[in-house]
């Protein structure tokens, strides 16, 4: 829906017209339909007319002395009936010389029906108080068509100078100074934005709270539909805004028509947003920045089951995000899937407590390798966990792995799932490369070969290491004849000074190439 200048609603109730300076003069008393006094006031309307109600479009204060009623207790009744019936926000009765007090008849009638009755006990001007109440309609609406075009030119700038989601969401968040919140049509979260605490108060709960504020805009929980040619795929929703529903509406209108804007423009579908979801939750877990505890609201949120959980980390090597989120619906297993940085992508399993995690992925990791056909994908996992808090250091864990065999040989003999226990002292290595003494001894053991930055030699010297010095395999794997691969070991022995049919030589040269290699990723 698109909100415009004419049905934006007036930005003052009935309870905050009774409090203006004006009014008080006046000593208003509620004598009926006093919980009905946050009815939203469209317009101030001074008449007489004992018919009104045919002159009413809905939502206006009417003020009246009552004159033309005096003396006729079924015109009074009736008075106050057409008023309901044409949806007047309240009624305001001057007492004087018609009604020295509020007459029951009309009081009664307007309790019946839910309408609010105020009668003043001084004499009023029922000008000034018109011009006060008009002039802050008029002002309140007038800011409320700026803040929509400041909203809309805002929001449409980040879109043209290709800003992220996020970027949006936390312009909407200054905007509207409450958690924003943007999900799929099942409710699941794909964005928030606003204060840190304040959104995890709200995702803490998400699924109850959603469902419970769904139809509703009460309590300050605004929506708008986001969608375009006749499909709704999401919503965004204010939740807790603090402001009159009015602008609140429209400032999730204006943000609602801007994400759709910013997804046609991408060109991408509203599981991108799934995906960037996923992605900004484990790298933070990954990161350790945010304490785990913190991010569950968010996970529960985007939906992985947390409650009596065992949790399998697992980072894949050249893996298409895409892919592994179909092969988990594929095989009915929930997860989160994000890439990661360097070819890495995460996936962390939430599976039930009595199923077998182990197994799970390793058939998670089959099926992914089969699917994959020649390429080589490896699947890194750390053990399970079945808390919550483990879970980050669990898929460092599965990064540290996943990294220990990236571009090796030997990954080509590793199980489906790729541990801790199968990497041995590539591991280490991999943990050690920054240190400057690992750095020294690389540099000083391969000298005579980084100095002439011989890669073909290299690259020889390290299929020869990886597959155990296996010749025959080291010559098939670089498609070169044994004659021609003996010459180049003897090249490499020459140039590093060093016996490679010495076990401790040869042990020294591999770890010093491990470690150039680790420092190279």
């Amino acid at each position: 829906m698109t909100t415009t200048l004419d049905s934006l609603e007036p930005a003052l109730s009935v309870r905050q017209v009774l409090t203006l300076e004006r009014v008080l003069a006046g000593e208003p008393e509620v004598v009926a339909g006093a919980s009905h006094l946050d009815r939203p006031v469209r317009w101030v309307h001074v008449a007489e007319a004992a018919d009104v109600g045919v002159m009413l479009s809905g939502g206006e204060m009417v003020l009246t002395t009552g004159v033309l009623l005096a003396g006729d207790e079924e015109k009074q009744a009736e008075y106050v009936r057409s008023l309901h019936r044409a949806e007047a926000a309240a009624v305001v009765l001057g007492l004087g010389r018609a009604f020295p007090a509020a007459p029951d008849v009309m009081r009664r009638a307007a309790e019946r029906c839910g309408l609010p009755m105020v009668v003043l006990h001084r004499p009023f001007p029922f000008a000034e108080l018109t011009e006060e109440v008009q002039s802050r309609l008029v002002r309140r609406k007038f800011a409320a068509v700026s803040l929509s075009e400041a909203v809309r030119t805002e929001l449409t700038a980040l879109i043209t100078a290709g800003a992220p989601l996020q970027r949006l969401l936390d312009e909407v968040a200054r905007h509207s100074a409450c958690p924003v919140v943007v999900t799929n049509l099942a409710h699941r979260v794909l964005g928030t934005a606003g204060e840190r605490p304040a959104v995890d108060d709200v995702l803490r709960d998400w699924e109850r709270i959603a469902r419970q504020a769904g139809g509703t805009e009460g309590d300050g929980w605004i929506r708008a539909e986001l969608g375009g040619r006749g499909e709704r795929w999401g919503r965004i929703v204010l939740c807790g805004y603090r402001g009159d529903t009015a602008t609140g509406r429209l400032l999730a209108d204006r943000a609602a028509e801007a994400l759709v804007l910013h997804r046609m423009l991408g060109g991408g579908a509203a599981c991108s947003w799934e995906e960037q979801s996923a992605q900004g939750l484990l790298t933070d877990l990954v990161s350790g920045v945010v304490p785990a505890r913190q991010l569950l609201p968010r996970a529960r949120a985007a939906g992985l089951p947390v409650n009596r959980r065992t949790f399998v980390p697992l980072v894949v090597r050249d893996g298409d995000t895409s892919r592994l989120d179909r092969l988990l619906r594929l095989l009915g297993l929930p997860g989160l899937v994000a890439e990661l940085a360097d070819g890495a992508t995460a996936v962390l399993l939430s599976l039930a407590r009595d199923q077998d995690a182990d197994a799970l992925a390793a058939h998670f990791a089959t099926r992914l390798r089969a699917e994959s056909g020649p390429a080589r994908t490896v699947v890194a996992a750390a053990d399970p966990r079945v808390v919550w808090d483990d879970v980050p250091a669990g898929l460092r864990e599965a990064q540290h792995v996943a990294d220990a065999v990236a571009d090796s040989v030997a990954a080509l003999d590793l199980p489906p799932v790729v541990r801790l226990r199968d990497v041995h002292l590539r591991g280490l290595i991999r943990l050690l490369r920054d240190d400057p003494h690992v750095q020294s001894f690389a540099e000083r053991e391969l000298d005579g070969l980084l100095r002439e930055a011989d890669e073909d030699l290299l690259s020889v010297l390290r299929t020869y290491l990886a597959t155990g010095r296996n010749k025959s395999r080291t010559a098939q794997l670089h498609h070169v004849s044994r004659p021609a691969l003996y010459r180049r070991l003897e090249a490499i022995q020459v140039r590093l000074g060093v016996d490679l049919d010495d076990f401790e030589q040869a042990a020294s040269v591999h770890i010093a190439l491990l470690a150039h290699d680790a420092q190279q990723q």
